[in-house]
């Protein structure tokens, strides 16, 4: 894939300005067919439970309508997408859309779906989707063996992590996935990713007991957040923002993934 220049242009879209290559979608809280007018090559849209999936004619119409890929995350240890069992809901998706493929979060699992391998439904959801990321939390190990696009969270280690996969000889393709927030006003940022870098667990040990984690935030709470805030999402001016995807492909990503942690109209511009 090719990256963006490293000079903005004015007249380039939001997402073209702040270097971005991929937008990710939340079902839960936009209307996934409105990412058609999203200027960006790749289009990610996550799992959050059966409820909330697109449904195929959707799907089928945002990847006809749009200029991007479309990419679906699916649990290969979740029924209806586990290849070595129950994947009627994998079969359903239209031929025009990708996968994810993941172990699957336990906020969305049953206990049965919970204990079952992750390693032989990797290996065979590919077989039958070949070109397909692996979403890399919890299993890293297991993503790099199959060799197929790693899919990451943006962290604090992640630009030295690239660097030594790269200088160890890894030549494949690493998406790097950050919750992004197009400003540098302070209250703005906590209000869209406080809660999510307060989840992380060495923000979660240094912030004072029953914090607040957004905009309320004061002294040592707010320092700590706004601090971790760089080291797990995309977030300042435009400019700013493109200074650190630019780092990141630097250091050996080849895709950067934003999720609009403001809304999606942030990005449409």
């Amino acid at each position: 894939m090719l990256s963006p220049s490293t000079s903005a242009d004015e007249s380039e879209s939001t997402v073209a300005r702040a270097g971005l290559d991929a937008v990710a979608l939340k079902p839960a809280e936009c209307d996934v067919a409105a990412a058609a007018s999203i200027p960006a090559e790749t289009v990610a849209i996550d799992y959050e439970g059966r409820e909330h999936l697109p449904d195929p004619e959707t799907l089928a119409t945002l990847a006809s309508d749009g200029d991007a890929e479309v990419l679906v995350t699916t649990p290969v240890r979740a029924d209806g997408f586990d290849p070595l069992g129950d994947d009627s809901l994998a079969r359903a998706l239209p031929d025009a859309v990708g996968r994810v493929l993941v172990a699957g979060h336990p906020a969305y699992l049953t206990d049965d779906e919970c204990h079952r391998a992750v390693a032989p439904r990797l290996g065979a959801a590919l077989e039958d989707e070949p070109d397909a990321w692996v979403g890399t939390e919890n299993v890293e190990r297991i993503a790099m063996a199959t060799g197929a696009t790693q899919y990451d969270l943006l962290t604090r280690t992640t630009e030295r992590e690239l660097r030594a996969l790269r200088a160890a000889g890894f030549a494949g393709d690493v998406a790097i996935y950050a919750p992004t927030v197009l400003t540098d006003d302070e209250d703005a940022i906590l209000d869209a990713v406080g809660a999510y870098v307060a989840r992380r667990r060495p923000v979660a040990e240094t912030l004072p007991d029953d914090a607040p984690t957004d905009a309320s935030a004061t002294g040592r709470a707010r320092e700590v957040l706004l601090e971790a805030a760089t080291d797990y999402a995309l977030v300042g001016a435009e400019a700013e923002v493109r200074e650190q995807t630019d780092a990141l492909r630097e250091a050996g990503a080849t895709t950067v993934v934003g999720y609009p942690a403001r809304g999606l109209e942030a990005f449409a511009e």
